[in-house]
């Protein structure tokens, strides 16, 4: 399952980093809708506000549904159909939609049908591996980066150039209250069963001789986010093939900071050592990621409950870490060697 994430770009930068080419081959970045709700974060949670990007079309009839826009919306999908005045009183969980099922539970299949895909965006998500001493331990996985990404760009650069977006497969819906009021945009984050490259992470991959769905089935690319996106030119049975695991994602160990939702900086993200004996050796994917947590000191992202919507800010809380993010970021970035971002096996 996918139950934690980090989308820490600003606004501007999250719209830069989405940039796309419309069906006349016109370079585009999609424009924000309800940007002013949008707050970055190391370690979103379910109920929580993120960033998706749809087609214009779902907004306005006569756009070329090729056209995206960004939106942020609540993480945890509420049916168009619930009757109830209060989406927190939905008795199952729905941050998560199982493929095997998407298209026979009704809390999804009904949005899908008519279309409703969204891509959500993150640096990446978090997983927790089970250890035989009864904990668990935290790993941030992420596609894998070039060294571009260390450098963030300035506003004028046409082209992004700085940490490459994990692009996962959702499904979203809008939920009008009985008794009126304002709309409310939901999502669900798309899963499948977990790759070879961190299927030892998701040690239950298979129960009973069936398949459990474990990690959100990423779009690799932005042909794919194009079909999956693009409802009115890509009828759901099309759509629905690009529903499958991937091999081309790396990961690292984090520490047990990310555990607690209250903590929001960049320690949440950063690569530890696990086994002190073993020596380790710096990667590229490592140094890309150290590169890109030093530059991200300029400005980390603080939430504040003021500034979000109501129904969000009961789950939203501000940071109390015990160390600040620039000593955590000086303690790594001072060592002689930095533990290896893991690829798949052999």
């Amino acid at each position: 399952m996918c139950g934690r994430t980090a989308c820490s770009l600003a606004a501007d930068n999250l719209r830069r980093a989405c940039a796309y080419r419309d069906r006349r081959g016109q370079r585009r970045q999609p424009e924000w809708v309800r940007g002013e709700w949008y707050q970055p974060s190391y370690n979103k949670g379910p109920r929580s506000s993120g960033p998706v990007l749809l087609s214009r079309r779902h907004l306005h009839q006569d756009a070329d549904s090729s056209e995206r826009v960004l939106m942020d919306m609540r993480w945890g999908l509420v049916p168009s159909w619930f009757k109830q005045d209060n989406p927190s009183k939905l008795q199952f969980n729905t941050s998560n939609c199982r493929s095997d099922t998407m298209l026979s539970k009704s809390s999804y299949k009904g949005a899908l049908l008519k279309g409703k895909r969204c891509v959500v965006l993150a640096d990446g998500f978090y997983e927790w591996q089970q250890q035989q001493s009864g904990g668990k331990q935290p790993y941030f996985i992420y596609f894998p980066q070039t060294k571009d990404a260390m450098d963030k760009g300035t506003e004028g650069d046409e082209e992004w150039k700085g940490w490459r977006l994990l692009t996962m497969a959702g499904i979203f819906d809008c939920w009008e209250p009985p008794s009126g009021g304002e709309m409310l945009y939901t999502y669900t984050i798309i899963t499948v069963d977990a790759s070879k490259d961190v299927s030892f992470i998701h040690h239950r991959q298979v129960r009973a001789g069936k398949g459990v769905a474990g990690m959100p089935a990423i779009l690799d690319g932005d042909e794919a986010i194009r079909k999956w996106l693009d409802f009115a030119e890509v009828p759901t049975q099309e759509a629905v093939k690009l529903i499958q695991p991937t091999e081309n994602i790396v990961f690292h160990p984090v520490s047990t900071f990310v555990n607690n939702i209250r903590n929001n900086t960049p320690e949440c993200v950063a690569p530890i050592e696990l086994g002190a004996k073993k020596e380790v050796k710096a990667t590229p994917s490592n140094k890309v990621m150290l590169g890109w947590l030093k530059s991200s000191q300029e400005g980390s992202p603080q939430k504040k409950e003021n500034d979000s919507p109501k129904w969000t800010s009961q789950f939203i809380h501000s940071p109390s870490p015990k160390k600040t993010s620039a000593d955590v970021l000086q303690q790594w970035l001072g060592k002689q060697g930095q533990p290896a971002a893991k690829k798949r096996k052999a």
